[in-house]
């Protein structure tokens, strides 16, 4: 099994219990030992959370942040997401900044990525990815 990186929208379903995100996640630890999330994701659930002013859940994150490998923004990770933007506009199908940067993440660390979101990631050439939604 590959490693992957999760975005954030598979994330939020784990989080949530979606029953086949949850099974596909404990595949994936009993293979790696940890689950890999991006620090754009962590930014992006925590400001949503913060947003609704979801306490409950926002605690339940808190809580679950040390379980996981949270992996940061690095200057290859920048390089890589930079790359991507410059092929996607010359492509003709531009990625918002977020997933260039959660793409950018995975590939300076030879990951694929783990999105319900295909229709977005899909526009990254050489970018793998797997959505356990869909399993």
């Amino acid at each position: 099994m590959r490693q992957m990186l999760i975005d954030t929208d598979i994330l939020s379903r784990f989080l949530r219990g979606d029953t086949r995100v949850v099974a596909a996640v404990s595949r994936y630890v009993s293979v790696h030992q940890t689950l890999h999330m991006s620090i754009i994701s962590q930014y992006e659930i925590l400001s949503g959370l913060y947003h609704k002013d979801a306490q409950q859940q926002l605690n339940r994150f808190l809580a679950f942040l040390p379980t996981v490998t949270v992996l940061p923004l690095t200057s290859a990770a920048i390089e890589k997401s930079a790359q991507c933007y410059a092929q996607t506009r010359k492509l003709g199908t531009p990625v918002d900044d977020m997933d260039l940067l959660i793409a950018g993440i995975a590939l300076a660390n030879d990951m694929g990525v783990c999105t319900h979101n295909m229709a977005h990631f899909s526009k990254i050439p050489s970018l793998y990815l797997e959505d356990w939604a869909s399993e």
